[in-house]
């Protein structure tokens, strides 16, 4: 579907763009997209649904998160990275060394969590 796909690629771009032009874009994609999005067909008991609900579900949650997907570029003096990368490389550290030592007790899986994030 080229709806699905061009949204993709449009959120592709978030970490190359600033606020404006991935707003800017967002919105030229709905309108271009509007009628398509607005498709209903009624179900066996009678009620409409959206035919691409889930397309629909993704637009919104990038338009109604999008003061939070540029925190990075609204406080730029902070110097936050635009990319969650780094401390995803912490995560799957962490979770490898709880899930190796699977057996501990709730006590001790606590301590290692507090004696991981010490260190």
């Amino acid at each position: 579907m080229q709806a699905s796909k061009e949204l993709w690629a449009l959120t592709l771009l978030l970490t190359k763009t600033d606020k404006e032009s991935f707003e800017g874009a967002l919105n030229d994609w709905y309108v271009k997209w509007k009628p398509f999005l607005d498709e209903q067909r009624v179900d066996e008991q009678g009620k409409k649904r959206y035919v691409h609900k889930r397309l629909r579900s993704a637009y919104r949650s990038l338009k109604s998160n999008l003061h939070r997907l540029f925190t990075w570029y609204d406080n730029i003096e902070l110097n936050i990275p635009n990319t969650t990368n780094a401390i995803d490389g912490i995560f799957a550290d962490f979770k490898n060394k709880l899930r190796k030592h699977n057996g501990l007790s709730m006590q001790r899986k606590m301590k290692l969590i507090d004696e991981f994030f010490k260190a």
